[in-house]
């Protein structure tokens, strides 16, 4: 590597103190969350309905502006989502990542003021959330089914530049391509990593995290391949003790409860079926 470069700050105050930030067009940063959880046996994510212009009335995703100059876009994640919705990701204590950057330029109808708007998009999972209550310049606030949002027809219409005209709730912005960014995340992850492990509550059986395989794919993988990639993976899996559930009239034996391990990789992936459409 070369080393032989010079590094020379003399003159950078006042440098900065002649520098005009508005050399460059205005240019504001957000933040996106997609928060799915499982209730019922059924996916789903959380959405707010805007109560302030642009998108007033229209569901989109929880998040906002971050501080100028005064947080990183993490803090904003967790400070928007527990202004708009009442949630506090410190005490959920879910999984939470970034999933990427959205910055076309059409992505937002402020654009056409002058500002150009990005936003950075986090996945956030956890087992059990509480019922959202909604906050600052948010009319509503709820979890919605993934299924009820048609998210391959509004996804499309946004790539295409046109309105949505089906019936599930209209996403602002281009929210359904992050949403379905994010959803196709989680699925791609639940093949090859623990992630799974983040939607289920200590101590669990095999069949409680089966079924969270049957709610984000929309099947239910294979029982003895299943069971194999579970069991077979070394950390992943602690048995405790067996369910105090009785036993079935049909015989079946109480079955026995897990907690996590410390694997964060599952060896071999457990792939999705093609058959399946996933």
């Amino acid at each position: 590597m070369d080393t032989t470069g010079t590094q020379d700050r003399d003159g950078e105050e006042d440098f900065l103190a002649e520098y005009d930030p508005r050399a460059f067009p205005p240019f504001a940063l957000t933040v996106d969350l997609n928060v799915f959880t499982i209730r019922d046996g059924v996916l789903c994510a959380l959405l707010v309905e805007r109560a302030e212009h642009p998108y007033r009335g229209f569901w989109a995703l929880p998040g906002g502006h971050v501080g100028h100059g005064v947080e990183d876009a993490d803090t904003a994640a967790t400070r928007e989502l527990q202004e708009e919705t009442g949630l506090d990701w410190s005490s959920v204590g879910g999984h939470l990542e970034q999933l990427r950057t959205y910055s076309d330029p059409a992505r937002d109808p402020r654009i056409r003021a002058g500002l150009h708007v990005a936003s950075v998009a986090y996945v956030a999972l956890a087992p059990t959330l509480p019922d959202p209550q909604a906050g600052s310049d948010v009319a509503k606030a709820r979890f919605w089914p993934v299924e009820d949002l048609d998210l391959d027809a509004q996804r499309a219409a946004w790539v295409e530049g046109r309105a949505y005209a089906g019936d599930a709730p209209t996403v602002a912005y281009d929210h359904a391509l992050i949403l379905s960014d994010a959803l196709e995340r989680v699925r791609a992850k639940l093949e090859y990593t623990t992630l799974a492990l983040q939607f289920v509550t200590e101590p669990f059986s095999l069949a409680d995290l089966r079924r969270v395989y049957g709610a984000v794919w929309g099947y239910l993988p294979d029982l003895p391949n299943f069971r194999r990639k579970m069991l077979g993976t070394e950390d992943l899996l602690h048995a405790v003790r067996k369910s105090d559930r009785p036993a079935t009239d049909a015989g079946g034996r109480p079955p026995l409860l897990f907690e996590r391990g410390l694997a964060t990789w599952l060896t071999p992936p457990l792939m999705r079926s093609a058959e399946e459409g996933g």
